[in-house]
């Protein structure tokens, strides 16, 4: 396993390969927000052997650098996933996308679906159904929020990000871990960024031309999941021909941290489609 940088459109995204190059078509794994590339951290070994995993820090999370003023919208990073993936010498992936993740592999299956040979939705955001009522109140507060410390909007962020988890001692490791880049001054405002950022005008366009995704796609969710409503599922499997949809019933929001074998089966089944 190795990490690099490269330089995506002026600026420098991280990413770690791991795996080996076989027959098949790579999978590049998408995380969401307010997470990282550590969020696959436990899926990555049990995925199918002879396959190229990509693993990507979004812009402005992670190891990624901050945005500047480069836009932080499901179809910006879209457009610069494509880019990635030229970087990387890549004609075709299998995209497994987390929450915007997800969001922003849908909108590359829809731009360029040449590019996609397999598309996996876990926990994503689609349509209209996000963000959350708690995030739809956060930035409609910002105007007055964002001039308050970080540690303040970081104690909000980190007891809304909990309800995601069944395990309580994950979820303290794993959030602490996510917000760490946000703690400081310049950290406040970054976050304040990917909350303005977190819009449905995308998902709501992309929506409309999912019935022409070529791709096998399957449309995994948990039962429980606080932020993003089961109704968001099953409209992606209605909206994307021969999808199939797997609902986990013990599951909530991240479902790649609690339950990665269960994810590693489903994916298994899918590329082999």
């Amino acid at each position: 396993m190795r990490g690099e940088f490269l330089d995506v459109g002026g600026a420098r995204l991280y990413y770690y390969a791991a795996g080996t190059r076989g027959g098949g078509e790579p999978l590049v794994l998408i995380h969401g927000f307010p997470t990282s590339s550590h969020l696959w951290q436990d899926l990555v070994p049990l995925l199918p052997e002879g396959r190229r995993v990509v693993v990507v820090d979004l812009l402005g999370y992670g190891r990624s650098d901050p945005p500047g003023d480069l836009a932080l919208n499901i179809k910006a990073h879209a457009d610069r996933v494509l880019v990635l993936l030229d970087l990387l010498g890549i004609n075709r992936a299998c995209l497994i996308g987390h929450d915007i993740g997800g969001g922003i592999a849908q909108a590359v299956a829809v731009k360029a679906p040449h590019r996609v040979s397999h598309l996996c939705l876990v926990s994503s955001v689609a349509f209209d159904e996000w963000p959350s009522r708690e995030v739809k109140m956060a930035r409609a507060t910002l105007p007055l929020t964002r001039h308050l410390p970080a540690t303040w909007l970081l104690g909000a962020l980190k007891t809304d990000l909990a309800r995601g988890f069944v395990d309580d001692e994950l979820a303290q490791r794993s959030i602490d871990r996510y917000i760490k880049s946000f703690a400081t001054p310049a950290g406040r405002d970054l976050l304040v960024a990917h909350l303005e950022a977190l819009d449905s005008a995308d998902t709501v366009e992309i929506g409309a031309r999912l019935g022409s995704v070529p791709a096998p796609t399957a449309i995994i969710h948990g039962a429980h999941d606080p932020f993003l409503p089961l109704s968001a599922a099953r409209r992606l499997h209605q909206a994307i021909r021969g999808s199939t949809l797997d609902v986990l019933d013990a599951g909530r929001h991240f479902l790649p941290e609690e339950s990665p074998e269960r994810l590693a089966e489903l994916i298994a089944v899918l590329i082999e489609k």
